[in-house]
């Protein structure tokens, strides 16, 4: 690692939304091109970097469990249009140099790599980007949950959760112009205020596992190689107290 970074390895979870960028639908090419960009710099530093990316941008199980349809069969189907991004993600990647491999939660062996965890570590370990798919696994869980899991399972140094805002704050800045933002907060203040950074489910399960999180602007071009370097970019939330 280099003594300018502040972490050895992370873990970026990204929403399918954010793939997004102008479009209404699908994945923005000039939008993830900048990400993996940014993505191989991180790496470039010598941060071991692996991501979860959620399916919102195609389909999102849990809206059509509320529309009647089945949850398992909805879940099921997010976590396949997870491996539709992280596929896209690998190529975007490779086409800036980096080196990079897919690793799914479900077996599809002529698509991408099954998860496992001595695997993951040894592609981290020889430089490579990896990009965990499929979530969990399992229906009932978030690609935040599956991000917190999987950066748990790797032992990375923090969770760098991509927003559209610049970190987290006391009210939605977006409606509300005095809203203030934390530099440094806890889980549990997190839990108590109903601070919605992550699902409940992904908040107990890093404050039980003392993983930090840092919040911040994907959209601020730059802003993620930033976070190698400086403490002050976004919120981070800690296990103990802030």
């Amino acid at each position: 690692m280099s003594q300018a970074t502040l972490y050895k390895r992370v873990l970026l979870k990204l929403s399918g939304e954010a793939l997004m960028g102008e479009l209404d639908y699908g994945i923005d090419p000039a939008m993830i091109k900048r990400v993996a960009e940014e993505v191989k710099a991180v790496a470039d530093m010598g941060v071991e970097v692996a991501l979860v990316i959620g399916a919102g941008n195609i389909f999102r199980g849990e809206g059509l469990a509320q529309a009647g349809m089945d949850r398992t069969a909805g879940d099921n189907m997010g976590m396949l249009a997870t491996v539709m991004n992280s596929l896209a993600m690998q190529d975007a990647l490779e086409k800036t140099g980096a080196s990079c491999r897919v690793m799914s939660a479900l077996q599809m062996p002529k698509v991408c790599e099954e998860y496992n965890h001595r695997n993951a570590l040894a592609h981290l370990q020889q430089g490579r980007v990896v990009v965990f798919a499929a979530g969990t696994g399992n229906p009932y869980f978030t690609t935040d949950t599956a991000g917190c899991l999987r950066a748990i399972e790797i032992s990375a140094d923090c969770i760098l959760k991509a927003t559209k805002v610049d970190g987290v704050y006391d009210a939605d800045p977006m409606k509300n112009p005095d809203a203030k933002r934390y530099q440094t907060l806890s889980y549990n203040e997190v839990l108590a205020q109903n601070l919605r950074v992550m699902d409940a489910a992904a908040i107990v399960l890093c404050r039980e596992n003392s993983m930090p999180l840092r919040v911040f602007n994907l959209n601020q071009p730059g802003a993620l190689p930033a976070t190698m370097t400086d403490a002050a970019i976004g919120t981070t939330v800690v296990p103990g107290d802030a």
